[in-house]
């Protein structure tokens, strides 16, 4: 992780540049990915954490260009903090997701709602921004958060899926603003698409994506089987349920695995296949 080129521009296609911010963790894998599309007039998606070197970096990146959009998937401080400071240097507008700030009790301190995000304009779904050569559809996505956008460029075939498909993990679904049978929704409606690539926040390019995104539904499906199968052996608490489903797992992430877990079982819940009875979990009668 520590000898990749953080805060270097890599061109990935004629219109997409990426820069890697310094914030790799457990959960960020190499760090956070900002962005930069089109050429002359660009939009910066992701402009990520609120770290002034990968700010002055994001503005080497764009030095004689005109930045016509900052624009954010959703409002994780790995995510949208240095559009404040990209926007006073700049100028440009924020333009993306809806702001959302929710006290999550999840364990992923990078992952906390960023309190200062303030858009100049909220993209609904099917909605553009758009510069000289290119044009950014957002795709609605909730789940990993309820204010989650992906952006399609429609030039090019890629769609930009900030933390909903990443391209090296399976992303955290924490409640009660992370929603497990949104993000299944979300997972079916981008399988129907026919996007060409993807570009993530965390992780390399996904070039086979309806594969991937066949292959992130079907974990989910399997860890709800296995969370179903346990509890008809007996109830458990959410701490057993993870010791018996995620066996060797890195203990740093073991608190987000037990949120996944949480996640899950509210869906259940939802549909009246569990029950909760405290800091227990059964099968419905």
């Amino acid at each position: 992780m520590d000898d990749l080129p953080t805060g270097r521009v890599m061109r990935l296609e004629p219109l997409v540049r990426r820069l890697l911010a310094p914030n790799p963790s457990p959960y960020t894998y190499t760090g956070t990915q900002s962005y930069i599309v089109g050429g002359g007039d660009v939009a910066v998606i992701d402009p990520g954490p609120d770290d002034a070197d990968h700010v002055a970096a994001l503005l080497r990146a764009v030095r004689g260009e005109r930045v016509g959009a900052i624009v954010c998937t959703h409002t994780h401080r790995d995510h949208s903090p240095a559009a404040a400071a990209l926007k006073a240097a700049t100028g440009a507008p924020v333009i993306g997701c809806a702001p959302l700030v929710l006290d999550d009790d999840g364990p992923r301190a990078d992952a906390a709602f960023d309190r200062s995000y303030a858009p100049d304009r909220v993209l609904a779904d099917g909605e553009t921004v758009a510069g000289p050569g290119w044009t950014l559809e957002a795709v609605a996505t909730p789940g990993h958060t309820s204010n989650h956008l992906c952006f399609a460029l429609r030039e090019s075939g890629a769609l930009f899926t900030g933390d909903h498909v990443m391209g090296w993990s399976t992303t955290v679904i924490s409640p009660p603003d992370g929603d497990m049978a949104a993000y299944m929704a979300s997972l079916d409606r981008l399988g129907r698409r026919d996007d060409r690539i993807y570009y993530p926040a965390h992780g390399e390019p996904v070039e086979r994506p309806q594969r991937l995104v066949r292959g992130l539904a079907g974990h989910r499906k399997q860890r709800e089987g296995q969370i179903l199968r346990l509890l008809d052996e007996t109830p458990r608490a959410i701490p057993a349920l993870v010791e018996r489903m995620y066996v060797g797992l890195d203990p740093r992430l073991i608190g987000a695995a037990g949120r996944s877990v949480l996640a899950h079982l509210v869906d259940l819940r939802q549909r009246g296949l569990v029950v909760e009875a405290g800091a227990v979990w059964a099968r419905a009668a």
